[in-house]
């Protein structure tokens, strides 16, 4: 459900890599990258932020954007130096209350040295005065922001943060967020969380917005236009907001009829997942071109194209699955993202088999029959699938294939016992597929190294001994690819995005 980046296959290039004498004796410079081996320049080393104050300006008629951000951090490591990722203009940058000068390198970094090195272990406030035109700036041949005609929208998966606030960009460092927004009156700002205020003055409006919980950086979203708002409460008690922007067209109807089923949606997925984790719900529709959803915290993306064909419930639970899986629990790297996505369309296949349009079975035994084995699809690892597979349909359907054998294998009774209490067990945190099958193996007190190997890392489609044990396509045997359950047309129309680049 997300653009497909073909990552640059090795990002933290000499010049990011270059140490800076440190300022003092034992402190050195923080990391470009966090260390993740599909992006190695995203995110930073040195530091770990736990609050985001954004006090932002934006103008929609020119895509003006000013701001001020201040970052509450600890510093990991003897800092004489540290970097965050951005990319608008850089005024100032104080940390600590003092001046601190700065500079950029690579595609997005904006390395950071302050007036006094910083001693492992404390507390940091970094203010950074900022301005500029978001969709005027590209790293890496693409951009995240997505101008509208009435405004702009920040949203993209792995990165949409460095358009609209400088950041310690990976999953890896989650934090909360207060986001407050200057727009011209007749314009909203929408973000996530819960709406803490408006007020107007002089022709502008505030909009503030708070997320009280843990929040990956490209989990933060802003949307700014004219918006038709709904608000309503979800049986479960959560307060729900939904935004669609006034100038969808023909897609307006189809979308607001999906969309405002979010809080159902939701109650249902607790059934499965646990209690909602998050004391703000809803979604928006901004009148952008793209043509994936994205799983914002607490508030979902989704673009118009999702419900050019009528309403489309699949979607919202594949967003709000991730609400669980993917924004509750977060991947420790982006190698991981088999927890994000084989789950959220596996959640997909529960709901169809809810609405009475094909069991989860049906759709596995589906999805092996319909791809031969010399089919590509089955030469994508969901379990680690390389940066430029990331998104590959194969890491969402072969993905939600192999929990369908896991359930196969340990029952179900083990296997949703395994689905509940998985996001409560990393709730807040991170977690890899590796601690999934050990997990798994803890609550059904079985052994599944060869299980997960097979339908998650080879790069092969499973042959009938492995089909015939995980009982799927009639034990292995050549099941006909032309029976389609009805749910698939709704579920495949997720997956435009899977066809073109962004």
């Amino acid at each position: 459900m997300h653009r497909r980046l073909i990552a640059p296959g090795a990002l933290a290039t000499a010049s990011l890599m270059l140490a800076i004498p440190a300022s003092a004796a034992g402190f050195s410079p923080g990391a470009p990258g966090i260390g993740d081996p599909y992006y190695p320049a995203y995110g930073n080393g040195g530091y770990d932020v736990s609050h985001y104050d954004l006090r932002l300006k934006y103008q929609p008629a020119t895509d003006e954007l000013e701001g001020t951000a201040t970052l509450l951090a600890r510093t990991t490591q003897d800092l004489s130096r540290f970097d965050l990722d951005f990319l608008l203009d850089v005024s100032e940058v104080r940390v600590n209350g003092a001046k601190a000068s700065f500079t950029t390198s690579g595609e997005h970094e904006l390395e950071i040295t302050p007036k006094s090195p910083l001693a492992k272990g404390t507390s940091v406030t970094v203010v950074v005065r900022y301005s500029g035109v978001p969709s005027s700036k590209q790293a890496y041949g693409f951009t995240s922001w997505h101008r509208t005609p009435d405004g702009g929208v920040g949203a993209n998966e792995p990165e949409s943060a460095w358009w609209w606030f400088p950041s310690n960009d990976h999953p890896l460092d989650k934090a909360t967020y207060d986001v407050s927004v200057l727009v011209p009156d007749g314009s909203q700002a929408i973000s996530n969380g819960t709406l803490q205020s408006t007020s107007s003055r002089l022709g502008w409006t505030r909009y503030t917005w708070r997320s009280d919980k843990p929040q990956a950086t490209y989990l933060a979203t802003l949307a700014v236009g004219k918006f038709d708002i709904t608000t309503g409460t979800t049986d479960g008690g959560i307060p729900v907001v939904n935004a669609y922007s006034k100038d969808l067209g023909a897609n307006y109807g189809a979308a607001r009829a999906s969309v405002e089923r979010t809080g159902e949606i939701a109650d249902w997925l607790s059934g499965y997942f646990g209690p909602y984790p998050f004391n703000a719900l809803g979604g928006y529709v901004p009148n952008t071109t793209t043509g994936y959803a994205l799983e914002t915290q607490t508030r979902p993306f989704y673009s118009p194209r999702q419900f050019a064909n009528g309403s489309n419930t699949s979607v919202v639970v594949h967003e709000l699955a991730h609400q669980w899986y993917g924004d509750l629990v977060s991947v420790r790297g982006w190698k991981d993202i088999w927890v994000n996505e084989g789950f959220a369309r596996y959640a997909q296949w529960l709901w169809s088999e809810h609405e009475g349009e094909g069991t989860a079975q049906e759709l596995a035994d589906y999805v092996y029959a319909s791809h031969p084995a010399d089919d590509a699809f089955w030469t994508v690892k969901p379990g680690d699938p390389g940066p430029e597979n990331q998104f590959d349909i194969a890491v969402y359907d072969r993905g939600a294939l192999a929990l369908q054998a896991l359930r196969n294998e340990i029952g179900d009774e083990a296997f949703f016992a395994v689905l509940k209490g998985w996001p409560q067990k990393y709730a807040y945190g991170n977690a890899s597929v590796a601690d999934f099958q050990r997990y798994a193996e803890e609550v059904s007190g079985q052994p599944l190294a060869a299980l997960f190997d097979t339908w998650l890392f080879q790069p092969s489609k499973p042959g009938a001994p492995a089909a015939r044990d995980a009982s799927i396509a009639k034990a292995g045997e050549a099941a006909d690819a032309s029976v389609q359950p009805k749910s698939w047309k709704k579920i495949a129309a997720t997956n435009d995005v899977h066809e073109h680049g962004e």
